[in-house]
């Protein structure tokens, strides 16, 4: 590895596919539906294979496929074994396998190892209380009209426990009550999961995402969480108490290396993780020695509520300052839990934040329909045919305006299906499609292709080291550095001009505001909202 002036910066000298490429997570449901149901499914993936390909993403993260009653969107799976039948069959996942293998991309699948559907054979064999699977989930003696376990809160804002009648007893379940705990304290609970992604692995996926990688760790004498002092009426009542006992225990970092050892029996494939915990904690969850997640996934922008250069430098700074040393960084704007980038920040900032995205050091993650600027869709309780738990329960966030369909062209249900979609649109506007914006050079679209592209063919914005640069106010300026070549980027997130400078014989070699390489001399004036990438055409490789 090449060292560079700040520890931890340094470039890869051979840098793996996950550390080079794109990361484009596909919300199967909602891309496109080849059977003609409402629904989107695996066949309607491979279509638009082509599409995947033109855009320039390396890879591509699937939200779970697997049998679901569908109670949390599919994160409450009853086989970890199969494929959800609104999806299609095994022999349609191992069609759209070989399409993107064809086409250089590689399949991330979702892996779900905290909770089951109520509806696993699993499960429902664990509700005898003599059967050899009842200490697959975490069961505790009480009575119906006695206090539960303890006081933990789900994540959907109830309490964590519900009494069961057989076995007669109460049941741990971090999210919604159809999808219980499993108990990660029996060995045979670990093998199984394991096994579990033998099966795909063996299939030829290329990795996984591993889902609330962090709850994995819970306290196993369930001692109450302590109130959060922070908490005041504002804030949902989930939060009232700080969940040091629920998750994030030592045990979590056990777990991973257990997960990761299976990941590391097959060449070349990734396990990324969600730890949705302040980065000095998420980051964690790459180990002490590397051997837990290749990538925590990094949420430090899909929280951010001040969207000005110096916010957004000083998470940038800050997530680098606690890196672990050879840790490699990621960075993702949203995903299926938050609002789409385009509603947070508003679309005259679109464009800027693409840029920031696809030139910050480390692997990005792009959101279905994000390269098009789609915002979030307003969804009427009538049109609503599968219930978010966390709307249903009342709580802030409600996910389905940010998982509506992929639009592809204008006319009926924008190509997405020929029947009416599961979800309403998030735009009638047909400039919000795959077919306007792609014949039109100033689109968003066009925009996102072009950067990746120059991301491709720039050994610095793919795996070159990064350092801030002095800037104006309103402006976030860094540096790529690689040993083939060196970039600029300025960003600038005011809504006035501002200037940067330009070292000499450098050139704007992509903006978000004007076309083909510009020749600077000195200075460049950044309109407002523009982001430019400046450098040097023979520092490009290829």
């Amino acid at each position: 590895m090449t060292k560079l002036k700040r520890e931890r910066l340094w470039v890869p000298e051979d840098p793996s596919w996950w550390q080079r490429g794109i990361v484009y997570q596909i919300y199967p449901r909602s891309f496109c539906d080849a059977s003609g149901d409402g629904i989107g499914d695996l066949a309607g993936i491979r279509e638009k294979a082509d599409y995947l390909e033109w855009l320039g993403i390396d890879a591509v993260w699937l939200s779970p496929i697997y049998p679901s009653p569908d109670v949390d969107l599919g994160y409450d799976i009853s086989d970890y074994r199969d494929i959800h039948p609104a999806f299609g069959t095994l022999e349609d996942f191992d069609a759209l396998l070989a399409a993107l293998h064809e086409r250089g991309i590689k399949l991330i699948l979702d892996l779900v190892p905290n909770h089951t559907s109520d509806q696993h054979p699993w499960f429902l064999e664990s509700r005898d209380p003599d059967s050899a699977r009842h200490d697959w989930y975490v069961w505790r003696e009480g009575r119906p009209d006695a206090p539960p376990p303890n006081n933990w809160v789900s994540y959907f804002g109830e309490p964590a426990w519900r009494y069961l009648d057989p076995p007669g007893k109460w049941y741990l379940h971090s999210f919604d009550r159809g999808q219980p705990d499993l108990n990660w304290d029996n060995p045979e609970v670990r093998e199984a999961i394991h096994d579990a992604m033998r099966f795909w692995l063996d299939r030829g996926v290329d990795g996984f995402r591993v889902d609330v990688l962090w709850l994995l760790g819970k306290d196993p004498e369930l001692r109450d969480n302590p109130p959060d002092p922070d908490w005041h009426e504002a804030l949902p009542s989930r939060l009232k108490l700080q969940r040091v006992h629920s998750e994030d225990g030592p045990d979590a970092h056990d777990r991973a290396r257990s997960l990761r050892a299976v990941i590391d029996e097959y060449p070349d494939r990734v396990m990324i993780a969600e730890v949705v915990l302040p980065p000095a904690r998420a980051v964690a969850y790459h180990g002490a020695d590397l051997d837990e997640a290749h990538m925590p996934h990094n949420f430090a922008l899909t929280e951010l509520r001040e969207w000005t250069a110096e916010a957004v430098r000083a998470e940038v700074e800050a997530y680098e300052a606690v890196l672990p040393e050879g840790a490699w960084p990621n960075w993702l704007l949203g995903d299926h839990d938050f609002p789409r980038i385009a509603s947070r920040v508003g679309p005259e900032r679109v464009r800027l934040l693409h840029m920031l995205l696809l030139t910050l050091r480390g692997t990005p993650t792009w959101y279905y329909g994000d390269e098009l600027g789609l915002p979030n869709a307003i969804i009427p309780a009538s049109k609503v045919t599968i219930t978010d738990p966390q709307a249903a329960l009342g709580t802030a966030l409600d996910r389905l305006p940010v998982r509506s369909p992929m639009q592809w062209s204008p006319g009926p249900n924008v190509g997405f299906s020929e029947a009416e979609p599961w979800l309403p649109l998030a735009s009638d506007d047909p400039a919000m499609t795959v077919q306007v914006q792609g014949e039109d050079p100033d689109s968003v679209l066009n925009l996102f292709h072009s950067m990746v592209q120059l991301r491709k063919e720039t050994p610095a914005l793919a795996v070159g080291a990064y350092r801030t640069l002095p800037a104006p106010d309103g402006v976030f300026s860094f540096e790529r550095h690689h040993p083939d070549g060196t970039v600029h980027v300025h960003l600038n997130f005011g809504d006035e001009p501002r200037e940067v400078e330009v070292p000499e014989g450098a050139e704007v070699l992509l903006s978000t505001a004007r076309h083909g390489s510009t020749r600077e001399v000195g200075r460049l004036e950044l309109r407002s909202h523009e982001g430019a990438i400046v450098g040097r055409h023979e520092h490009r490789d290829g």
